[in-house]
């Protein structure tokens, strides 16, 4: 379910830095992009599948208002996160609508193919040193 929250967070953040607040209640453009018209959808159908809709509105106000603040963004990200955590039908139907992410390919010596976070260090080479710090 994190990924497909990594997924759709930022087609809403798109379409949140397209139209602010607006958002919520703007009818789709046609001369909006594919990332905008997508996040548009994605809303729509968690606001018209959610009980309670004030904390998502008030997490996109707060991410139109603020200039796509990363902790705005994050405050939207967990709000989605509940609501398809309460909504197993809803990750099915969501997940429908994103695109086919197109397969991991790593080309050349060491390559390194990596789909969805990686939370941690990433690393080829020889003799190579890595240090993560927490």
């Amino acid at each position: 379910m994190n990924s497909l929250v990594g997924e759709i967070v930022p087609a809403v953040g798109a379409a949140v830095g397209a139209y602010g607040v607006n958002v919520l209640s703007r009818a789709e453009d046609q001369a909006a992009d594919a990332t905008v018209r997508l996040g548009q959808r994605l809303l729509d159908r968690i606001l018209r599948r959610t009980p309670d809709r004030a904390p998502i509105e008030a997490a996109v106000t707060t991410l139109a208002t603020t200039d796509g603040d990363p902790d705005a963004l994050a405050a939207l990200r967990l709000q989605i996160r509940g609501v398809l955590a309460a909504d197993p039908s809803l990750v099915t139907e969501l997940a429908a609508l994103l695109p086919e992410q197109p397969a991991a390919r790593a080309d050349g010596t060491r390559g390194v193919a990596v789909t969805g976070n990686v939370p941690g260090i990433v690393s080829t080479g020889d003799a190579a040193i890595n240090i993560q710090r927490r």
